[in-house]
C-alpha cells in the first residue's frame, strides 16, 4: 500500500511539473528570428586632459647656462593631451535603408559612432537627431536591405504579460533576458514626458537603447533605465513605450527636433489630506500649484487651486499622468480639460502651446521687516513689489515659525504664503483677516512657495 502511495505521488508530481513547464514561454524561435535586427553601438568621445607636465613661458626666459640641458628644444610643452573615451550600448534597425533607434545617453557627446551587426560587420553611423527629454536618438548608416524590427503598440501591453530583451550588457553581445510587465505609465524624476513601462527583465549597462519585445516578436519598448543602489540590476527596469518613441522618431527625421505640447502649470499630487481639504471624496487628479503668466493655461482661465481630473477622454488619476497627455498633444490643438473648482466640476478648453526649452525664473524672498504674530504660530511680513511681480501673485513671507498649526503642516521660515483656504489676499491686513476667520478642526489648504517652487500644504487648527 505504501509503495502505491509513493508511486501515485511521484506520477502526480511528474504531471504537475510537466504541465507547469508547458505553461512557460519558449523564446528560442523568437530570439532566432528577431536577433538580427539588434545592433551593438560603440562610441568614441575625444576630450582634452591636463597631463600635469611641462612648463609655461618662453625659451628666452631660461638663463643661458641652463639652455644646453634642453638641447635647443623648449621645455614649454602643451599641458593638455587629447584622450579618447569609449562606451557601448544597444539599438535596433527600424528601416531597411539604415535608420537605427537607440538612447540619447548612449551617443550623447560622441565624436565617432560605430554600429556592429549580427553578422559581425561594422559601419560608421551618423547622428540624425536626438531628444534629451525622451532619451531617444536616431542614427543612420549607409546600407540597404537590412533586417528591420517589427514595431508593436505599447498601449496594448498588459501588466503581467511576458516580454524579453536582447542587448549587449557589459559588452556581451546578443544577451537575451526575459520577464514580465510589472507596471505601465511610470514617471521617473526628470523624465516627466515619458510614461515608462516597468518590467523585471534583467537590464544592465550596455542594454541601453536595445529593444523590448512582446511574445509576438514586436518591439514594444526601448530599454532605457534601471532602478539600482548597486550600479547593477535590482529587479526593476524601465523602457520607453514604442508609441511614444515613434512620435519622437518621426519628428527627428522630419524636422531634426521634437516639439511638445505645453499647458503652463506647475502641478502636485493630491494626497488624502489635500483631498479632504478640497472636499474630494478620494485622492485623484492634478492640483494646480502655479499658472505660468502668459501660458495657455492662464489664457484659458485655469487658476491656482484647480484640480484637473480629466484631459480629453483620459482620466487623470495621478498628477504624473497629465504631462504625458499634454506632451503628446500637437501644438495648436485644442484640448478639453475637466477640473474641480470650489467643489464643482467644470470644463475648460485650452489651445495647447509649445513646451519652451528654458526654465522659469525662481522667486527669491524679500528681506525681513517688522513681523507680526498670528494664530497659526507664524510671524510674517509683506512682500515687496519686485517679488510680487516675479511670482505673479501677492502673499506674505514667513519670518519665523513657532509651535502650532503651521509648524505641524511643514511651513518653514522663508516660505511665501500665497493662498489660504483657496483664497488670495492683497496685503498683510487681508492675510490677518483670513487667518482670524479660518475654521477649527478642518483640513485647510495652504499654497506655499519655497525656493521658487509652489506647492500645497494642509494645516489644521486644533480647538
Amino acid at each position: 500500500m505504501q509503495t502505491v502511495h509513493i508511486l501515485t505521488f511521484f506520477l502526480t508530481s511528474f504531471f504537475v511539473l510537466n504541465a507547469h513547464a508547458r505553461s512557460l514561454p519558449d523564446f528560442t524561435d523568437l530570439v532566432e528570428e528577431h536577433a538580427p535586427v539588434v545592433v551593438n553601438i560603440s562610441t568614441v568621445s575625444k576630450t582634452r586632459a591636463d597631463n600635469g607636465q611641462g612648463f609655461q613661458g618662453d625659451m628666452e626666459q631660461i638663463p643661458d647656462f641652463l639652455r644646453h640641458f634642453f638641447g635647443g628644444q623648449s621645455p614649454y610643452q602643451e599641458r593638455d593631451q587629447e584622450r579618447e573615451r569609449s562606451s557601448t550600448g544597444s539599438g535596433f534597425v527600424v528601416t531597411e535603408d539604415g535608420y537605427i533607434l537607440t538612447n540619447n545617453h548612449v551617443v550623447e557627446g560622441a565624436d565617432e559612432i560605430y554600429v556592429r551587426f549580427n553578422d559581425r560587420s561594422e559601419l560608421a553611423a551618423e547622428l540624425v537627431g536626438s531628444d534629451k527629454r525622451s532619451d531617444l536618438a536616431v542614427l543612420k548608416v549607409d546600407a540597404d536591405d537590412l533586417p528591420t524590427a517589427k514595431l508593436g503598440k505599447s498601449k496594448d501591453l498588459k501588466v503581467g504579460e511576458w516580454v524579453f530583451a536582447i542587448g549587449s550588457p557589459f559588452g556581451f553581445d546578443y544577451t537575451v533576458t526575459a520577464g514580465i510587465v510589472s507596471a505601465k505609465g511610470r514617471s521617473l524624476p526628470n523624465e516627466n514626458y515619458v510614461p515608462f513601462i516597468q518590467t523585471d527583465v534583467a537590464i544592465n549597462p550596455g542594454n541601453s537603447g536595445g529593444p523590448l519585445f512582446n511574445m509576438d516578436g514586436e518591439v514594444v519598448g526601448i530599454n532605457s533605465q534601471i532602478y539600482t543602489r548597486s550600479g547593477g540590476f535590482m529587479g526593476m527596469s524601465f523602457a520607453i513605450p514604442m508609441d511614444v518613441a515613434m512620435e519622437v522618431v518621426d519628428q527627428l527625421r522630419g524636422q531634426g527636433y521634437v516639439s511638445r505640447g505645453w499647458l503652463g502649470v506647475l502641478i502636485q499630487e493630491v494626497n488624502k489630506e489635500l483631498a479632504e481639504s478640497f472636499g474630494l471624496d478620494k485622492p485623484h487628479g492634478a492640483l494646480v500649484a502655479q499658472v505660468v503668466p502668459g501660458s495657455p493655461a492662464q489664457k484659458a482661465g485655469i487658476k491656482v487651486g484647480d484640480i484637473i481630473v480629466k484631459y480629453e477622454d483620459e482620466k487623470v488619476g495621478l498628477s504624473s499622468q497629465l504631462p504625458h497627455f499634454v506632451g503628446r498633444t500637437k501644438v495648436g490643438e485644442t484640448a478639453s480639460l475637466t477640473l474641480i473648482r470650489d467643489g464643482k466640476k467644470q470644463t475648460v478648453d485650452v489651445e495647447i502651446g509649445e513646451l519652451p526649452n528654458s526654465a522659469d525664473k525662481t522667486a527669491k524672498p524679500a528681506k525681513a521687516t517688522a513681523p507680526k504674530a498670528d494664530r497659526l504660530g507664524l510671524m510674517v511680513q509683506e512682500l515687496d513689489d519686485a517679488i510680487v511681480n516675479e511670482i505673479g501673485m501677492t502673499g506674505v513671507e514667513v519670518v519665523s515659525v513657532e509651535k502650532g498649526a503651521a509648524s505641524k503642516a511643514g511651513i518653514r521660515q522663508g516660505d511665501i504664503i500665497a493662498k489660504l483656504n483657496n483664497e488670495s489676499f492683497e496685503d498683510l491686513d487681508s492675510y490677518e483677516d483670513l487667518v482670524d476667520d479660518l475654521p477649527e478642526d478642518k483640513a485647510i489648504p495652504v499654497l506655499v512657495i519655497r525656493g521658487g517652487n509652489p506647492s500645497f500644504l494642509v494645516l489644521k487648527i486644533e480647538d
